[in-house]
């Protein structure tokens, strides 16, 4: 009877898992204003990258509302004596018009009080004309405050209208949906001709590279998990293999599945990898772990146990195993057998007891 010795390997130890790729992003964007779309730039499928235009609205209402806000703003800087147009809207309030005039008015009054209350002391006008000099007096510095606070005002108004103005421009700004990043269309929810509010969706773009592998790890692997761990994974399909790394995992095991929830950050520059594909995967826990490996052919299956029969002193030793990974036509063991072990290839009918000649 044929007969290999149990030999070891060095290989990682991995946890196998499936799961779910997603991509890093997903936007369901739309316009931040609201409007009739005149252009829609891509379709379901569309490669984007960022700061590419999407679709525009009709421009034709926020130019008008910028060539209002603009003529506003014209017209506020010259109430305040400025040029009308320009970028410094600085002004000294005493050298506006209506302050000036208000000033000079108060100028005058205060001259005549003045000028009433000496005739009045060298006795050569009457009471009452120093009291209506002194009135007016009174009333002049009551119209320069208020024109102060109408210079004010009409400060105020003109950044207003500046503020008017910047906000009709980012408004226009605003008429174009440019992509947020790199990436492709998942889904185009508008039409040309279509009148949008602002953020009702118009198109859905994902990101799709990096993409996003979720997976749930059993409790009794979760311990061995650790951010920046290698992971191999193979989409359903494709023979090719992929390589990621762990980047993240919830700081809680799920009660109700008893796993813990990782993600693990996958690569996909051409583009390849689709998000929504199940994957599986091997997380990479621990490298160049000494590992015993037998022959697939030695292994016996019988009411869901797999058994391997070994040699002692001429006879053959039935042993209860637990298998692992495969590696072409060699099965890693992980309990029942240890380094060295006689183990017979293909027993057949083998029974535990049973005299075996091993022929080598």
């Amino acid at each position: 009877m044929h007969a290999v010795r149990a030999e070891q390997r060095a290989l990682p130890r991995v946890v196998t898992v499936t799961g779910t790729l997603a991509a890093e992003e997903q936007v369901v964007m739309g316009m931040k204003v609201s409007g009739r779309i005149s252009e829609l730039l891509v379709d379901l499928g569309s490669q984007v990258t960022k700061g590419q235009p999407i679709a525009r609205l009709d421009p034709a209402d926020f130019n008008l509302r910028l060539q209002q806000a603009d003529a506003a703003l014209q017209q506020a800087r010259v109430r305040l004596g400025l040029p009308p147009n320009g970028d410094d809207d600085r002004v000294e309030l005493t050298s506006t018009s209506v302050v000036r005039q208000a000033r000079a008015v108060l100028d005058e009054a205060r001259a005549r009080r003045g000028r009433a209350r000496q005739l009045f002391d060298e006795k050569l006008t009457p009471q009452s004309e120093l009291d209506t000099a002194e009135a007016n007096y009174l009333v002049a510095e009551s119209r320069y405050q208020d024109a102060l606070e109408e210079a004010r005002n009409r400060q105020a108004q003109l950044a207003q209208r500046r503020s008017e103005l910047e906000l009709a421009r980012q408004q226009l700004t605003d008429s174009v949906l440019n992509s947020p990043f790199d990436g492709a269309v998942r889904e185009r929810q508008g039409s040309v001709g279509q009148y949008v509010a602002a953020g009702q969706p118009i198109v859905t773009v994902v990101r799709m590279h990096p993409l996003r592998l979720r997976v749930a790890v059993p409790e009794r692997e979760a311990a061995a998990i650790r951010a920046g761990q290698d992971v191999r994974l193979t989409i359903e399909g494709d023979k090719n293999a992929y390589g990621g790394r762990v980047v993240r995992f919830s700081p809680a095991i799920e009660e109700s599945s008893r796993t813990l929830m990782v993600e693990a950050e996958v690569p996909n520059p051409s583009g390849v990898l689709r998000p929504g594909s199940f994957a599986r995967a091997e997380i990479v826990t621990t490298s160049d772990l000494p590992t015993i490996f037998v022959p697939v052919a030695s292994i016996v299956t019988f009411a869901g146990m797999d058994r391997v029969f070994t040699v002692r002193e001429g006879r053959a030793v039935e042993k209860r195993v637990r298998t692992g990974r495969r590696q072409s036509d060699q099965v890693e063991i992980t309990e029942g057998v240890s380094i060295g072990d006689v183990v017979v290839v293909d027993p057949g009918n083998l029974i535990d007891g049973q005299r075996v000649q091993v022929l080598r």
